[in-house]
């Protein structure tokens, strides 16, 4: 399926009607709090200054959920429909997980996470086994917001700004982050 008939089902969807309209609009409230504590608790564990929610950010993020729903799996948006920010993607089948446990899919990633000069900092030698967990934690990422888009799966989209992950820049590690291994990036 091309992605133009993949935004062409999502705006089909999103004339479905209030509820999926008030879904499309980002996490808020207790869901926002949870979402955003559960990704400032990994970013405390390596020093990083916490993230404040930002409601266009969750908002940009709830837009790409139908689209989610309807390739039936995770895939990025294009770089060029979100200028300033990146993008975080995890799903489960609805209900099987909480909000936190599908940010602690992102944290996971941090057993493979070796320093390094980005993006050159995985033990796999692939950065994107530690790409979800660098973007969450990255030191001048000030501001992330999301959403739970909910169908037979829930989609988890977060999206940040300033961008992380950039090509060159360090990733910072400490022994809570690492594992055991020590360092400072």
């Amino acid at each position: 399926m091309s992605f133009g008939r993949i935004l062409l089902a999502a705006a089909a969807l999103l004339c479905a009607g209030p509820a999926l309209a008030q879904q499309l609009g980002g996490a808020t409230g207790n869901l926002a709090d949870r979402l955003l504590a559960a990704q400032n608790h990994e970013r405390a564990l390596v020093g990083a200054p916490p993230l404040e929610w930002d409601s266009r950010l969750a908002a940009d993020a709830a837009s790409y959920g139908p689209v989610l729903a309807t390739v039936k799996h995770l895939v990025h948006s294009p770089r060029d429909t979100r200028p300033g920010e990146r993008e975080n993607l995890a799903m489960a089948w609805h209900g099987t997980l909480s909000p936190e446990q599908l940010v602690d899919m992102w944290s996971r990633e941090k057993l493979l996470l070796e320093p390094g000069l980005f993006p050159d900092v995985s033990s796999t030698g692939n950065w994107e086994d530690v790409a979800h967990y660098t973007q969450m934690v990255w030191p001048t990422t000030t501001h992330v917001g999301c959403a739970i888009f909910a169908a037979d799966w829930d989609y988890l989209i977060c999206r940040y700004s300033p961008p992380g992950n950039k090509d060159g820049k360090p990733v910072f590690v400490t022994a809570a982050a690492a594992g055991g291994r020590a360092g400072s990036r």
